[in-house]
């Protein structure tokens, strides 16, 4: 190939995010060229050189404007791809002395890596130098004079230079990104798929009520005053490209700086941006700042409940809120998003009837909650996730003058048939609770528990957090309407208890075994302190499964303290040791009675060991009174001297842990556990036994050998009456010492 010519027409690959190839052709085609086939990520065309330049400073779109060099059939092995390579005339395009790096995409049988493919592409390169009597050129991975595109799929190699060089979606405004930034381009894209180009031609406004680090204004707002997107990169790919016409590309340049200056001027489009975080609109502004567009946009300070048509629009023509809300990635970040999502819907009704609404979110059901309905949807890609632009129309119903319905704005979304029958009975079970709950001062108990065989979920209130635990529906539920229930729950959770919704944690309980409970969730640390009669005790909502207090033994634990004035307690497979300084601190009703003399604390894992530990030194334990042992119970039983007048054991339902010699089964290994901890019984002890499998059975044989009675109908406080299977308690004592 000679040196270009800028009337010269040639083949170029534009690349781009999944999704938004037709956009891509049809800007193309705006800019004067001619888009050819599409692939996934990219669009063929053909152009002069002006054009491609045009690309690299006007596409919205593209994430690189590749010149084609070759496009050769067949390329399997490293020999094939290195002759393809040499063949093409590197002295038109790779200026003496000039560095390369190399970007290779794609894979064969015998080409696996990327690095791999980029080295024999180099090598390519070297082999036709070295023909033609020139150097072999220096690699600079990180600011090449010239960057090389190759692409290798199913046997078909696309070669070319790269005239971007870095991608075209770093516009060089954004600084700190913060969060799961949207890329650039990406926002542009939404944005012309929800009709801002020709709002914006109209002069309308355009408001984002959660805006971040404002990348949607920022390309609303360029596209507004008519800035090409990347008038302020110093380089691109083609300034090391030995066909580069520099007279073409500083006329195109000023051609844009002319339109920059007059476009920021004739901007009638007011932009307005909200959010809640300082830091964020920190960044926003310094990012609308380094564009170049600052008087353009708006930013205000506010969260989406406060969200309200900006003064100044109500002669405006409607216009577009658009916004890239959370997407509950996490199933403990939904509570929080359920309600935002549908505070969102109320808020726009209220504050912009007759505007257009676009919403992009990963979570389609989340937008659901918006309570409008999406006329039109895209499906795209943010990153590695399957994403969704709804667009709605906010209907004129409500009158944006109607101070009526600005007042509804922060009201909550009308609930479904079913939230309602949901909030109905939270109310109603507190109504139940709370004569119970006024005279035994409790306030971590258990509101709800699968009442409704459709809102399969357990609530349990901790003070003023709220932990939520959804039971796994079976295969033979529609997972969708099972998501919609969920979300309806979640939605009145809240607003019924009263509580935040950043204080209610959401888990998903599935059958569980082996060290499951033990593996963490999440990382948060975040622990706080609760009351049970005269125990501190630490909770974690947030990181474990369990959350360190099983309140359906809170009446053993309280028998437990009544039982264990002045004795020698030993607590087996002992958890968060709750039940250990419930009996060390005596009778609850009693203020300053004695508990345990002393007692032993025994469990297999580390983690609730420390926090065994940290509820003793909240409660003022002596250690070396109170002592926690790391080992196997079963182990620990065989070996262990001495012993105990009150032993609490609440054994696993089934372990599998790598940690134990053996499994655990409770039901088969039941009566030899209770034998051992028997041997480790003083005279006139009482054993305290306690499990959790709800078709528990006591082995006949344990009857004959000792005095045992069943107190499980007596162990249950008013909040867990309606599962009387939820857990089993026997006193077992040795026979002779029954009275």
């Amino acid at each position: 190939m000679t040196d270009s010519q800028p009337t010269e027409t040639l083949d170029f690959l534009a690349t781009c995010p999944r999704g938004i190839e037709l956009l891509l052709a049809d800007e193309l085609a705006t800019l004067g060229a001619e888009p050819g086939k599409t692939t996934v990520g990219g669009v063929h065309f053909r152009a002069g050189l002006e054009a491609a330049y045009r690309a690299c400073l006007w596409s919205r779109l593209a994430n690189r404007v590749v010149l084609c060099l070759a496009r050769e059939e067949g390329i399997e092995t490293p020999e094939q791809l290195r002759a393809a390579v040499a063949a093409v005339e590197w002295k038109a395009h790779l200026a003496s002395g000039a560095s390369l790096a190399v970007d290779f995409h794609g894979r064969s049988e015998a080409i696996r890596h990327t690095r791999f493919g980029a080295q024999t592409v180099k090598d390519g390169v070297v082999d036709r130098l070295h023909a033609e009597g020139r150097a072999r050129p220096d690699i600079d991975l990180k600011s090449p004079d010239l960057r090389l595109y190759a692409h290798l799929h199913r046997g078909r190699l696309t070669l070319g230079v790269d005239l971007s060089g870095d991608s075209l979606h770093r516009r060089g405004y954004r600084r700190d990104v913060g969060h799961a930034p949207l890329k650039e381009n990406l926002a542009a894209a939404l944005l012309v798929r929800a009709g801002w180009p020709a709002l914006a031609r109209d002069g309308a406004p355009l408001v984002d009520p959660l805006c971040g680090a404002g990348t949607l204004l920022i390309e609303a707002a360029m596209m507004a005053a008519d800035m090409a997107p990347n008038l302020a990169r110093q380089r691109f790919g083609f300034h090391g490209w030995a066909g580069h016409d520099e007279a073409t590309w500083r006329e195109l340049k000023r051609e844009a700086e002319a339109r920059a200056s007059i476009g920021r001027k004739r901007c009638r489009s007011r932009l307005h941006g909200f959010d809640r975080s300082p830091p964020a609109l920190a960044a926003a502004r310094a990012n609308a700042m380094r564009a170049g567009i600052p008087a353009l946009i708006a930013f205000h300070g506010a969260g989406l409940g406060e969200l309200v048509r900006p003064e100044g629009l109500d002669d405006a023509p409607p216009g577009l809120v658009i916004t890239n809300p959370p997407y509950g990635e996490r199933l403990g970040e939904l509570p929080e998003l359920v309600g935002l999502y549908g505070q969102l819907g109320e808020r726009v009704r209220a504050a912009f009837p007759g505007w257009g609404l676009a919403v992009f979110t990963a979570n389609p059901d989340l937008g659901h909650r918006i309570g409008l309905r999406a006329h039109k949807q895209y499906a795209l890609r943010n990153g590695p996730l399957e994403a969704r632009l709804l667009l709605m129309a906010i209907p004129e119903a409500a009158r944006g003058d109607d101070a009526a319905a600005r007042d509804r704005a922060g009201g909550a979304p009308a609930r479904s048939e079913g939230a309602q029958m949901f909030a109905n009975r939270l109310e109603k079970n507190r109504r139940r609770l709370r004569k119970w709950l006024k005279k035994s001062g409790e306030r971590c108990y258990r509101l709800y528990d699968a009442d409704m065989p459709e809102y399969a979920l357990a609530i349990d209130v901790y003070g003023d957090r709220v932990h939520v635990q959804e039971y796994a529906p079976p295969r033979s539920i529609d997972a969708a309407q099972a998501q919609k229930r969920l979300f309806d729950a979640l939605s009145v959770i809240p607003e019924v208890l009263e509580v935040d919704p950043a204080r209610v944690v959401i888990k998903r309980r599935e059958r569980q075994s082996g060290r499951a409970q033990y593996q963490k969730q999440a990382a948060s640390g975040e622990r706080f302190e609760v009351q049970e009669g005269r125990a501190r005790l630490w909770v974690n909502l947030r990181d474990y499964l369990d959350t360190g207090l099983f309140l359906d033994h809170r009446p053993v634990r309280r028998l437990l303290g009544e039982m264990a004035a002045g004795k020698r307690f030993l607590n087996l497979f002992c958890y968060t040791a709750t039940a250990t300084v419930q009996a060390a601190l005596g009778p609850r009703e009693a203020e300053g009675a004695a508990g345990a003399s002393d007692s032993v604390s025994v469990d297999l894992s580390n983690t609730y060991l420390e926090w065994a530990r940290d509820n003793f030194a909240l409660n003022r334990l002596d250690p070396s009174r109170h002592r926690v042992v790391r080992d196997d119970c079963l182990r620990w039983l065989q070996t262990a001297g001495g012993q105990f007048d009150l032993i609490f054991m609440d054994p696993p339902t089934f372990s599998n842990s790598k940690k134990m010699d053996e499994t655990l089964d409770v039901q088969r290994d039941h009566g030899r556990l209770v034998r051992l901890a028997m041997t480790r019984l003083a005279p006139g002890g009482t054993l305290v036994f306690s499990n959790n499998q709800r078709r528990f059975k006591l082995d006949a044989d344990l009857a004959e050998h000792y005095a045992v009675e069943e107190i499980s109908a007596k162990t249950f406080d008013p909040d867990f009456v309606r599962n009387p299977d939820l857990h089993h308690v026997f006193l077992i004592r040795h026979r002779e010492e029954r009275a």
